[in-house]
């Protein structure tokens, strides 16, 4: 598999940005602001929780992260149920928004699959080199006995 470096580039984000821009779309026109205002808000978490959990250096951060945005796809989905019971949205746009943000949730689950069982611990966890002060002790007052087990190259 290959290392993504951007999170502009993980496929979970460029279906919850489509979302986002979708949502915003659909409810352009709502005059009911509170309405319009938490689910914009809820798309647009959708793909800031993902792009806020890549760039957090841990997996374990990044999975938190990647679960809250699965949350807010959930979110989504549910105000589009008020928002087709209410009547702001027709059967249409409610079915294929609906189908977006499912696909979204479903991405995003399969994705933190992945990122648990990868190997990659994040870049905070990058093993850091440390020298063993017996070692260097060794190496400083009998070199003939590190060079024995350690060779030079």
């Amino acid at each position: 598999m290959a290392t993504v470096n951007r999170f502009e580039d993980l496929i979970c984000f460029q279906k919850a940005r489509e979302l986002t821009k979708k949502v915003y779309g659909a409810f352009n026109g709502c005059r009911d602001s509170g309405f319009k205002d938490q689910i914009q808000r809820a798309s647009v978490s959708v793909m800031s929780n993902i792009a806020e959990g890549f760039e957090s250096g841990t997996r374990s951060e990044f999975i938190n992260y990647l679960f809250i945005a699965k949350a807010s796809a959930g979110e989504v989905r549910a105000q589009l149920y008020a928002a087709a019971d209410i009547g702001y949205l027709n059967i249409e746009t409610f079915k294929c928004l609906n189908a977006l943000a499912s696909e979204c949730s479903k991405l995003i689950s399969s994705f933190i699959t992945r990122v648990k069982e990868g190997a990659r611990g994040g870049t905070q966890l990058k093993h850091i080199v440390r020298k063993n002060p017996a070692e260097e002790i060794i190496k400083e007052f009998a070199p003939e006995v590190y060079e024995r087990f350690h060779p030079k190259r």
